[in-house]
């Protein structure tokens, strides 16, 4: 469960990334969905190492605020960038 935690995770930093060479608007909304995918994905992982005591509460409700800020800013940016378009 953690390496998927492990991949997801870094997922979104690497989708960011790649959307900031994007070939067109299009595109570039396009990465930056698939990290606001990953995020959602990374939620599920942290939720299940938290509810079997792989991680403390302490460690889940840091990487979850973390996790819930990336996913707001990914979903006003992907919100903008379309209203824009």
């Amino acid at each position: 469960m953690s390496m998927q935690l492990y991949k997801s995770g870094t997922s979104i930093g690497a989708n960011i990334h790649e959307g900031l060479q994007a070939q067109s608007k299009a595109d570039f909304i396009s990465k930056l969905g698939i990290a606001l995918k990953e995020a959602s994905e990374t939620t599920y992982w942290l939720k299940l190492l938290f509810r079997t005591d792989y991680i403390t509460q302490q460690m889940f409700e840091s990487m979850m605020t973390d996790c819930d800020e990336l996913s707001r800013l990914l979903t006003a940016i992907i919100k903008t960038s379309k209203d824009n378009q």
